[in-house]
């Protein structure tokens, strides 16, 4: 009985979705998903003023990195923000906070990867019914941007006509010191519930302090997080590692010199499998940028290429972030990170 007692407590927890029970369905403050789920979002439409009776030029649904929510497309201290700066520009933008994240169910538990790619195959697919003809592309940041390549990666992928994958979440453990893989493997089978705060890790994400302390003050920004969610999170880096010889879409995949979250090493090695396999793809490096980008000091630079991509995929970035951006992330690669 007490050993019965111990692995229950030790046991970790998710909330992977129920079973089907309604169509997936777009509502106006957020997503139903197909287990009656309701996933809060947000949408920045373009200005009726700027195509009267016209459709927006292309939609985006973003995607959220981890322990984030929707609000991390919004103005934020010191940054226009994705949604704001890409309506203004007569794009379309939808986000909603994934589950376990945000105001979505069973905040603070992982839900699993595949549950939240089935969401995003999921909001896709209303989207494009109600944009038919309209290219809709997905955007994922961080986290999100692993779970937009699994998804695509998937046997039965979101109807997209691109993807924007934004520093994407690929520390697959393929990639990592074995001590790191060993920890985190006892620390999820003899504690999961443990929430270590990474304060001493010495990592920053972002050189937008100002927004890095609205993010502290917020409630709905995920401090403390489990270890079993951390677990969760790996095994969706891996998946998508391995998703990226699998885009067969246009991709453009933003990375920066000063991303202490993700390591250089993986990101080339995603980089390199995503350009040597998919011709319609396009890396971009950004000298002045960091994690979280979008909310950088410089996230106008980062915003205005997206911007472009989404008006012509084919023609070359403002900024030029895309030239020779394999090799820069290749030499970035070679130097020391924060996370040795």
């Amino acid at each position: 009985m007490g050993l019965a007692l111990l692995v229950s407590a030790c046991a970790s927890l998710n909330a992977q979705p129920g079973p089907a029970i309604t169509p997936p369905q777009l509502e106006a403050d957020g997503f139903v998903a197909a287990d009656g789920a309701v996933l809060p979002g947000r949408r920045w439409m373009p200005d009726a003023g700027q195509n009267p009776g016209q459709n927006p030029r292309a939609v985006v649904l973003a995607l959220h990195g981890f322990n984030d929510y929707s609000k991390a497309f919004d103005t934020a201290p010191g940054a226009p923000g994705v949604g704001p700066f890409l309506a203004a520009r007569g794009f379309a933008v939808f986000a909603y906070d994934q589950r376990g994240f945000g105001r979505a169910p069973h905040f603070g538990l992982w839900p699993g990867g595949a549950a939240l790619a089935a969401d995003f195959t999921a909001f896709a697919r209303v989207l494009r019914a109600r944009y038919p003809g309209v290219p809709l592309y997905g955007l994922g940041e961080s986290m999100g941007g692993a779970v937009v390549m699994t998804a695509l990666a998937g046997t039965d992928p979101p109807p997209l006509d691109g993807a924007i994958l934004v520093a994407p979440a690929v520390w697959a453990r393929s990639t990592m010191p074995w001590y790191y893989r060993a920890a985190l493997w006892t620390s999820v089978h003899v504690m999961p519930g443990w929430k270590p705060t990474g304060r001493n890790l010495g990592r920053q994400a972002s050189d937008n302090i100002d927004m890095l302390k609205d993010n502290g003050r917020d409630p709905l920004f995920i401090k403390h997080t489990r270890i079993d969610s951390v677990f969760g999170l790996v095994d969706l880096m891996d998946e998508a590692m391995q998703a990226a010889d699998k885009q067969k879409l246009p991709v453009l995949y933003l990375t920066g010199r000063n991303d202490q979250i993700i390591p250089p090493k993986a990101a080339a090695q995603a980089m390199d499998r995503l350009l040597a396999t998919d011709p319609l793809a396009k890396g971009a490096f950004y000298d002045q940028g960091w994690h979280m980008m979008l909310r950088d000091h410089d996230a106008a630079t980062v915003l205005g290429d997206i911007a472009a991509f989404l008006a012509d995929r084919l023609a070359p970035l403002p900024s030029g972030a895309d030239a020779d951006a394999m090799a820069h992330l290749r030499a970035r690669a070679q130097k020391p990170w924060v996370g040795k």
